[in-house]
């Protein structure tokens, strides 16, 4: 069965371009040049992954993927044609979980949505592993790698499969500092994210704001400068 994928971008002849790589990689497209049409489509269909341009002439993308991350966790895609880092920390911070700046390589935005596709499957998924080998603890915080549930003091932590992924391989490694490369590649397994930060810093703080945690008086992801992040 093939994975259905919404593309919205107002600039037709790029929607259709995307729209013509990812049918020849077979998968499911449901093409939309404006957000109202984007929207009945996400109200009305399975949706496993969401390519959005950030410039659409009714309602922006960032709107719409509030409105998707209000309901559902599947991979987001951000489109913007300016390469600021503003545009793209404001898409990581609303749920967003990669974004392409145009003009962009369509090979390289299908590689990107085939890595979150592969991360999404593995997360809804069930992993066949012994139930207590399957509890990450520290402190009040636990993780169950097998029902891919979040608590925190008893009380459950909604997180997106990027949040998770990384939640995950931090406490793996309690007391030991993970690199921002090793970080990059153990979530996305690549090469192109290696020598961006801010990917990762905006997660970490999506991270902490959920776990009511800060950077200054961290009580469970601490920040190590010039080298990566650790718990405990």
């Amino acid at each position: 069965m093939s994975e259905k994928i919404l593309v919205v971008d107002d600039e037709r002849d790029i929607a259709d371009l995307i729209e013509i790589y990812l049918k020849n990689e077979d998968y499911t497209v449901y093409k939309h040049y404006s957000a109202k049409e984007a929207l009945k489509c996400i109200d009305n269909n399975e949706i496993d992954l969401a390519i959005l341009d950030i410039m659409l002439p009714d309602i922006n993308g960032f709107s719409i993927c509030q409105k998707i991350r209000e309901k559902y966790t599947y991979p987001i895609i951000m489109l913007t044609a300016k390469d600021e880092e503003t545009d793209k920390i404001t898409g990581l911070t609303l749920g967003a979980d990669d974004y392409v700046t145009k003009p962009f390589r369509p090979l390289e935005l299908v590689a990107r949505v085939k890595a979150q596709l592969r991360r999404y499957h593995k997360y809804t998924l069930t992993p066949k592993q012994d139930a207590q080998s399957a509890i990450l603890t520290y402190k009040k915080l636990s993780l169950n790698t097998q029902t891919y549930e979040c608590t925190l003091n008893g009380e459950s932590i909604p997180l997106t499969p990027t949040e998770f992924s990384i939640l995950r391989i931090l406490l793996e490694n309690q007391g030991i500092v993970v690199s921002l490369e090793n970080l990059f590649h153990s979530v996305w397994k690549d090469e192109y994210y290696s020598k961006n930060s801010s990917t990762i810093t905006v997660h970490i703080r999506h991270l902490r704001e959920k776990l009511k945690d800060t950077s200054e008086k961290p009580k469970y992801i601490k920040t190590i400068w010039g080298v990566g992040y650790k718990i405990g």
